[in-house]
């Protein structure tokens, strides 16, 4: 579990203002929801994952209450449209449509593989850049630590 921190706090430290409103998609056990909560102490952070009992767990584990978890479909997010300064993926297949329907423009979405291509679910950068600029995001910028890799880039 603790690859899935590394490459997110490289993209976290490249952000130019600490995000107000985040969303973990796929949050597993939420595990970077937690860390963008250690990370951003203002920021109220959502996670979803497909999973009742991924979501249990992840309710278990934190303690904060600026982190709710719900179960909820990556492919139709239960928000409103512009809701998001930063959205988060680790570990997980993007859903461009909707990363671009919740994130608000200006803000973020941060794409994070714990061990870059050697991840079960990973995305080359280029088809993630080419999804993202479908979805309206612009400003790429790919970063690693350790193993891992991160794609961060920026809503028109």
């Amino acid at each position: 579990m603790v690859f899935v921190h590394l490459p997110v706090t490289p993209g976290l430290d490249t952000l130019s203002a600490p995000p107000g409103r985040v969303l973990d998609v796929g949050t597993g056990t939420g595990a970077v929801a937690r860390l963008v909560a250690s990370r951003v102490p203002d920021a109220q952070i959502e996670g979803v994952d497909v999973s009742e009992r991924m979501i249990d767990e992840a309710r278990r584990l934190t303690d904060s209450p600026r982190v709710h978890f719900q179960v909820a479909d990556a492919q139709k997010l239960p928000f409103p449209d512009g809701i998001f300064d930063l959205v988060t993926l680790g570990n997980m297949i993007p859903f461009f449509d909707e990363l671009g329907r919740v994130t608000a423009p200006g803000g973020h979405v941060l794409i994070a593989y714990s061990a870059g291509v050697e991840t079960p679910i990973y995305v080359p950068p280029e088809r993630l850049r080419a999804g993202l600029v479908r979805a309206g995001f612009e400003e790429f910028a790919e970063l690693s630590a350790g193993r891992g890799t991160v794609v961060l880039a920026t809503k028109r």
